[in-house]
């Protein structure tokens, strides 16, 4: 039976789940935004020690500016509302990707949550922000040249803004695609691909893809 130490997901489908209720696309990401809460409980209650969430990626900057300017704000109201319940619970807060374009407020909260939760054990969920894979494996590669390293796999694995191979990658929504999440991390992850929009993806479901997951024969390129 397969180990899930590091289940990530691409949260998607926010948007289309409030189209489908007349409502706006910023309820959706309200809406997904209280999912997240439930996949902490599921990741402490099932002994999976990561949790990576695919929250703004590099690409989203195209989307129009007030629905940039909306996320950026929940995000903030996000760090401010969980961080008790974090500490309570034993989460350590963290994020991947490059926060240098971000206001100062929220990279003031961003430092102050994980500096609240940084002896916290029983979770590390890494909240990818401004995240796309290529440019975190370009930063990498950028910071071993600074430091005159040699690149090699375990160097550059290192250097990653998370070093821990991902077991299990799991996308709502209907697509199916990794969009530029985790692709060094994913290299022999699981994939699993859902329709349910994540505002309507539920413990039971996540259940369900860990029972599918802990029984699939990984060969990791073997035999």
């Amino acid at each position: 039976m397969n180990e899930l130490n590091h289940l990530a997901i691409i949260m998607d489908g926010n948007g289309r789940w409030a189209k489908k209720r007349g409502f706006l696309r910023t309820n959706g990401h309200e809406a997904g935004a209280n999912v997240v809460s439930d996949m902490c409980e599921f990741c402490i209650d099932n002994g999976v020690k990561i949790l990576s969430l695919y929250t703004f990626s590099t690409e989203n900057w195209k989307r129009p500016q007030k629905e940039v300017e909306f996320l950026m704000n929940l995000l903030k109201k996000f760090l401010i509302l969980k961080r008790a319940d974090f500490i309570k619970n034993g989460i350590k807060f963290n994020t991947i990707g490059d926060i240098s374009p971000f206001s100062d407020e929220l990279k003031n909260e961003i430092e102050i949550t994980k500096n609240a939760t940084r002896e916290n054990k029983n979770l590390l969920l890494n909240l990818a922000i401004n995240y796309g894979s290529k440019d975190e494996i370009i930063r990498a590669v950028r910071k071993l040249n600074l430091e005159g390293c040699e690149i090699n796999e375990a160097s550059l694995n290192i250097a990653l803004d998370e070093s821990e191979p991902v077991d299990l990658l799991i996308r709502t929504g209907g697509e199916s695609r990794l969009s530029n999440f985790m692709l060094w991390q994913a290299s022999y992850a699981e994939l699993f691909f859902t329709p349910t929009l994540w505002p309507d993806f539920s413990k039971d479901e996540l259940a369900s893809i860990v029972a599918k997951f802990k029984n699939i024969e990984r060969r990791f390129g073997g035999v």
